[in-house]
């Protein structure tokens, strides 16, 4: 059954909260098994990032990933909403994404 939703805001204060600290960490260690996986698999991946604080979460499981593997994990913005981390080799380079899902 589909049921729309019209006219629905946050009350007042209500918004996105903050994760709390085991939220983040638990957060960070399903990113760093999730997209490890597959920069092992074919050398890079894709994953949305909505908010600077999803960017940020991302740059930071790169930088683990980095120092777990000793191998450098790239990351950039592929645009205003999504994110790519590489190995050395599967950078995009020129205009736009190569490879692509």
């Amino acid at each position: 059954m589909i049921r729309d939703l019209y006219n629905v805001r946050y009350a007042a204060g209500e918004g996105l909260t903050p994760l709390t600290d085991e939220e983040e960490q638990r957060a960070r260690a399903v990113l760093f098994r999730e997209l490890g996986n597959q920069i092992a698999e074919r050398g890079w991946t894709r994953f949305p990032a909505y908010t600077p604080q999803e960017r940020r979460r991302l740059v930071d499981v790169a930088e683990r990933l980095t120092a777990h593997w000793g191998q450098r994990v790239t990351v950039g913005a592929e645009d205003q909403c999504g994110m790519r981390l590489s190995l050395a080799g599967y950078e995009v380079t020129g205009g736009g994404s190569s490879g692509g899902r």
